[in-house]
């Protein structure tokens, strides 16, 4: 990456990792062994181009049965029309009865009743799996491959519907859709709180079911070389949010504010402002939690790059009470104020200039301060009862010559004067 090109973000704001993945071996295979998570993940015109496909292709496939069956037997064949009775066919009313005759012609059973051809096959492979049953096709007992098949196809129908029908459940329940109403500030700042040099960011919930457990992570992301040259592009280290103290489990009820104390342990120790307007890196913050309506999971990602981070500025409040409730106004989730007392130097060079400071502080009386505190001293209390007399003649020196022993002789004087 050359020295002016911006850095690409590893995740984007919306929360979508920028990753591609290439010369993945057996990739196919792999996502088909996997069918149903293959399924929920892809978009929803392939899920349903899928759905429609196996539908027709199921019907097309045992309505081919179906027609190569009755065709085998002969049902195509054209057979003599039997007479008429008072307007009723008597051929139909005793074309069941396998083996009989009427009107002198013998009569055969057709293997799926009132099919003429390929159109009327189809028509009732999709009745048999759609068990729509209109009463018109049916399959009779002429010929038992008939009746394996319409068993085989309603087994293989009730596969496709729990199959598909638990898909499209699964992916219109995804957890995925409720990071839609979460959000994360636009930028992050740095600025001091509790003096202490801190990195903070906005986190929020528009709806008003909760996230239940939510707790909050983040991720510095950086380009890194080891000790031994070796060159890592993305190195990941953990920012302590208050896993400690348990202050990274949220009830994010309102907007809140999460803190990252820049200590010796965090990788901004040694960050100034300098430093952040020249450097390149990324911070991922995480929010994880269970959606209240359905229990299951959801995690909502961000990202901050080093210009998205203010250094010296504080978030505007947003909670304001209205009479006996506490509102709310999101139109100041993102806006930030600037804090110019805010030091330009990094944590590390703080707590060496608070150091150096505790350091030159004069240590004389530190001595006769613990002595006299814990009444115990030997050589530090004569020490001190030396101290002690030679500063108290010295004190009453400087009085005697400073105040006159007569006031009307000082008064005296001063009007001479």
């Amino acid at each position: 990456m050359g020295s002016n090109q911006v850095r690409s973000r590893f995740v984007k704001k919306n929360g979508q990792c920028n990753v591609v993945f290439t010369n993945m071996q057996e990739k196919r295979q792999r996502y088909l062994a996997d069918i149903f998570t293959t399924c929920v993940d892809i978009r929803w015109r392939y899920l349903l181009l899928i759905f429609c496909t196996s539908f027709i292709i199921s019907w097309l496939f045992f309505g081919i049965i179906f027609y190569t069956v009755s065709l085998a037997h002969g049902d195509f064949e054209e057979h003599p029309v039997a007479p008429k009775a008072d307007g009723v066919d008597v051929g139909l009313l005793h074309a069941p009865i396998s083996g009989h005759t009427v009107g002198g012609q013998p009569q055969r059973m057709p293997c799926i009743l009132h099919i003429q051809g390929f159109v009327g096959a189809l028509l009732f492979s999709m009745e048999t799996q759609t068990t729509i049953g209109y009463g018109w096709r049916c399959v009779t007992e002429e010929c038992p491959v008939a009746v394996m098949t319409v068993v085989i196809q309603s087994i293989v129908g009730c596969i496709i519907d729990s199959f598909m029908i638990g898909t499209i459940m699964a992916k219109m329940a995804r957890p995925k859709k409720r990071n839609q109403t979460l959000m994360f500030s636009k930028n992050a700042v740095i600025a001091l709180r509790d003096g202490k040099l801190c990195l903070m960011w906005r986190v929020g919930n528009l709806r008003r079911s909760h996230i239940v457990e939510a707790h909050v992570r983040a991720q510095l992301i950086r380009s890194y070389i080891t000790a031994e040259g070796e060159f890592i592009p993305l190195e990941q280290m953990d920012l302590n949010v208050g896993y400690d103290e348990g202050t990274d489990r949220l009830f994010l009820v309102s907007p809140l504010v999460i803190v990252h104390e820049i200590d010796k342990d965090s990788p901004l120790y040694t960050l100034s402002r300098a430093d952040l307007e020249t450097d390149d890196f990324e911070i991922v913050v995480i929010l994880e939690g269970m959606v209240e309506a359905t229990a299951m999971t959801t995690q909502f990602r961000s990202s901050y790059l080093a210009r998205e981070i203010f250094w010296g500025h504080r978030f505007e409040p947003v909670i304001y009470e209205d009479q006996d409730r506490y509102k709310v106004d999101y139109a100041r989730f993102h806006k930030t104020y600037e804090v110019p007392s805010t030091p330009h130097l990094s944590a590390k060079e703080l707590d060496e200039a608070a150091s150096q400071a505790s350091s030159a502080a004069s240590p004389t009386s530190a001595c006769s301060t613990f002595c006299y505190e814990n009444e115990v001293a030997l050589s530090c209390g004569e020490e001190e009862d030396d101290i002690f007399d030679s500063s108290q003649t010295m004190e009453f020196d400087i009085l005697q010559t400073a105040i006159p022993p007569d006031p009307v002789t000082y008064k005296s004087d001063a009007i001479t004067k």
